[in-house]
């Protein structure tokens, strides 16, 4: 058997098993292991299997736990329903004020927290009872916030952005430049969606009371937090004040400096739960890290990577065939994996693919972020709408999926736009290096 064709083997019987919801680790590592095996043998095999867990033990990888330890005290110290507030003071007066609040408060919040689900979670709790207090349709309650909530892997510092740079062993703070100005684009076109809805069904999102400039003013005073935390988490880098790492360090510091200043936190055990959920999702994420190290360790020995540029080229493929293929792959498996996983998987196979034919890598991450982003809001999966519906049981499934479905068409533009104009993206990264 060719290694071309034990490496097919290979990538089937991982998709098989992450079907089967074997954990992604577990899988991805056996999978590498029996491959490796098959094709040079159990010795070096096992060597690659030892080895590999001690590759985390680098200076660069403790920017992940510092950046998710920063989002958890952010978390559980209340910054999101005063970023939301502040976006109320914002938007005030105007139909769809409170969806688009919540969508403007989950781009702030996604700047410090970096994660999806965290920042679904914590504004299904605040802007929901809002929302039904004041007469919005449940499909847009729900809608804005699960599309919203998808902008925490997009705005740096972004955790998935992270991993991406660790498994394509790309700059951490050119993949944060990149995703700034995509994240921000989409904040506004989501806005824009609700905008839309509220002139179509006016019904569906009433008019709040406004609220006078000095109030407004008042309440935008609570933006100080996520200025001073992004402005050292983000800033820094780019000011040549930190490396990525120092960065998460004082901003984890400064996070946690802020919650008991304030006495948001007011006792060391608050502290301390922070700590385990951050090492508890630390531990999942490195685990999931070393299965995709040893994947990637096969993918290669298998030239699976090769194989597949040679079928486009005896297919004459264009580039942009090329990226459309891949583009509807990944929203295929997004209605069956979370973003984690479809990453993972996905870059030792894909990104060698996507260099060839001459694309940028930092663009394609991108795209490859924006494009799993969907994969959080849509069926069977949606791991967004399952978040927001552990906290809202009485609110059908059927109702949140139907509401989402204008917001998939901001995302189709921003993809669009991303393979139209590639310095949406790359602009930032080459003026800040």
């Amino acid at each position: 058997m060719t290694p071309q064709l034990i490496g097919v083997y290979g990538i089937a019987a991982l998709i098989v098993l992450t079907f089967l919801r074997v954990p992604l680790g577990a899988a991805m590592g056996l999978v590498g292991l029996a491959g490796y095996t098959a094709i040079d043998g159990w010795d070096k095999a096992f060597i690659v299997f030892g080895t590999t867990p001690y590759s985390l033990a680098s200076y660069s990888f403790s920017v992940l736990p510092l950046f998710i330890l920063m989002g958890t005290v952010a978390t559980r110290s209340g910054m999101s329903r005063e970023l939301f507030e502040a976006a109320n003071a914002v938007f005030a007066g105007r139909r769809g004020a409170l969806s688009m609040a919540t969508i403007g408060g989950c781009a702030g919040f996604a700047a410090i927290s970096g994660s999806s689900v965290a920042t679904a979670a914590t504004f299904t709790s605040i802007a929901v009872p809002e929302m039904r207090r004041y007469g919005y349709d449940l499909r847009l309650a729900t809608g804005s916030i699960a599309a919203a909530g998808t902008l925490g892997i997009l705005i740096p510092p972004s955790v998935i952005m992270v991993i991406y740079a660790l498994l394509a062993e790309e700059s951490v703070p050119a993949l944060f430049a990149a995703g700034m100005i995509p994240g921000i684009l989409l904040a506004f076109l989501f806005v824009g969606v609700v905008w839309v809805i509220a002139q179509v069904r006016p019904e569906w999102a009433p008019a709040g009371p406004s609220m006078p400039w000095r109030d407004r003013l008042r309440t935008a005073k609570a933006m100080w937090k996520l200025v001073l935390l992004f402005g050292l988490a983000v800033g820094g880098i780019y000011t040549g004040w930190f490396s990525p790492t120092e960065a998460a360090g004082v901003a984890s510091f400064a996070a946690i400096a802020i919650a008991f200043g304030t006495r948001a936190m007011s006792s060391v055990g608050e502290l301390w739960a922070c700590v385990l959920e951050s090492l508890r999702t630390t531990a999942l994420l490195m685990f999931i890290i070393v299965g995709a190290w040893i994947f990637a360790y096969f993918v290669v020995q298998t030239r699976v990577p090769v194989l597949i540029v040679d079928v486009i080229r005896y297919l004459e493929l264009s580039p942009w065939q090329v990226l459309l293929s891949i583009i509807v792959f990944y929203i295929i498996l997004g209605c069956f994996l979370d973003s984690v996983a479809i990453i993972v998987v996905t870059v030792p196979v894909f990104l060698p693919v996507v260099l060839s034919i001459g694309y940028d890598a930092v663009w394609y991450g991108v795209l490859m972020v924006v494009v799993v982003e969907v994969g959080l809001i849509t069926p069977p999966v949606g791991l967004n709408i399952f978040v927001i519906r552990a906290q809202l049981p009485d609110v059908p499934l059927g109702i949140m999926f139907r509401g989402i479905v204008p917001f998939l068409a901001a995302d189709a533009i921003l993809i669009a736009l991303l393979l139209i104009f590639p310095g949406i993206a790359l602009w930032l990264p080459g003026v800040l290096y």
